[in-house]
């Protein structure tokens, strides 16, 4: 990795300093160079998401509204990602309140419930933006 007072040098790309004072992440071009070497183990690991990715295609295909399988995996992704700031909640907590809005809940799941808000207002959104710091502030 190199550094530099402004730029931080990675095969991935690199981090250079913006005139705002704010890091920005400029990606490197496609393909990668040097290439990718491919061996046995990312072979491996190609196949199985392949494998699985048919699979979730195979699934999606016979749910008779495969939006709710993406509001579902919203919801669950959100529990996972709370637990990251420490924030305790499960899935089951959230649809509970979901369904009952003005029981008295937990503030952990009140905050699950606003990161979801969060996330459907943004997919909502992408089809009057285009995916940018406008977006993600919003």
């Amino acid at each position: 990795m190199k550094h530099t007072a402004s730029v931080t040098q990675t095969r991935a790309g690199q981090f250079a300093l913006q005139a705002t004072g704010f890091r920005a992440f400029l990606p490197a071009p496609l393909p990668p160079d040097p290439p990718i070497q491919r061996d046995q183990e990312i072979d491996a690991l190609l196949s199985a998401a392949d494998t699985n990715l048919g699979r979730l295609d195979g699934v999606a295909s016979i749910l008779p509204d495969p939006n709710l399988f993406v509001a579902m995996y919203v919801r669950y992704e959100a529990v996972l990602s709370s637990q990251i700031e420490n924030t305790q909640s499960t899935l089951e907590e959230v649809l509970q309140f979901e369904s009952e809005p003005d029981a008295d809940h937990p503030k952990d799941v009140e905050e699950v419930v606003n990161y979801v808000s969060a996330i459907n207002y943004g997919l909502q959104r992408l089809g009057e933006f285009p995916l940018s710091l406008r977006l993600i502030r919003n």
